[in-house]
């Protein structure tokens, strides 16, 4: 699998976009990839200055809690033109999920963060001739999990959300996807494969594809849901997943 792009070169060249949770994992690989394309891209999210971009790209990172009301004021007062965004801040807690605090904690993040920044992205988005949201759902959109109730909710909460702001943002022209991503390579999943490797083994034995997706495999797809090719697509999720939900 390469890294490299396969639209064309340039394909986004003028546009802007906005990456949240676009300092590591699949956000940072969507921010390198949409500006390997010719975007100008606003990295978003903590701990940005541990981000390594790569040089000669059109990034700008900016360090943001993403439900710091304020702040996230403050950063759309100072973007004057957007034509993507692809909300993609997140995280899961485990064992703390059943707890009160832990589920709104997820909640927040995961679902308020994510609509919040599309109001607000929408006015912007609406003066944009290409107008793009891409949401970041999740297979657990799908599934039920123990060990993260918050989560599943919050992501299973997402892919209903996008169906409504695509039919809410339509009249402007403003197209609202999703994709969902299943078992991909990041921290978090590395973490998994080395304190359980019998777990990693199971996932890999159960993915038709039979091994783990790249970030940029993802990226790829958001790409391709921001670009021109998708321009009758909206309101629609796209499992990025080997296979998994079939199984």
């Amino acid at each position: 699998m390469s890294n490299e792009a396969t639209l064309a070169p340039q394909s986004f060249a003028g546009r802007v976009a906005v990456v949240t949770g676009g300092t590591s994992g699949i956000g940072a690989a969507t921010v390198t990839h949409l500006a390997r394309l010719g975007a100008t891209v606003h990295a978003v999210g903590l701990q940005a200055d541990r981000f390594d971009a790569p040089e000669g790209l059109p990034i700008v990172t900016h360090e943001l809690d993403v439900t710091a009301d304020a702040s996230v004021e403050a950063f759309f007062d100072r973007i004057d033109r957007l034509d993507i965004l692809v909300p993609a801040a997140g995280l899961t807690m485990g064992e703390a999920e059943s707890t009160t605090a832990g589920f709104r904690k997820v909640i927040d993040i995961n679902l308020l963060a994510v609509q919040d920044f599309c109001y607000r992205a929408a006015p912007l988005l609406a003066r944009s001739d290409a107008g793009s949201i891409v949401c970041i759902a999740s297979m657990m959109s799908y599934f039920g999990s123990k060990d993260g109730p918050a989560y599943s909710a919050s992501k299973g909460a997402i892919v209903q959300l996008v169906k409504s702001m695509a039919q809410m943002f339509a009249a402007d022209g403003t197209r609202v996807n999703a994709v969902a991503p299943g078992w991909v390579d990041t921290p978090l999943f590395r973490s998994i494969a080395t304190v359980a490797p019998d777990v990693f083994a199971g996932i890999v034995a159960r993915t038709p594809l039979a091994r783990i997706g790249d970030p940029f495999e993802v990226a790829k797809a958001i790409a391709f849901l921001c670009s021109d090719d998708a321009s009758f697509i909206s309101g629609s999720t796209l499992p990025v997943d080997g296979g998994y939900l079939t199984v």
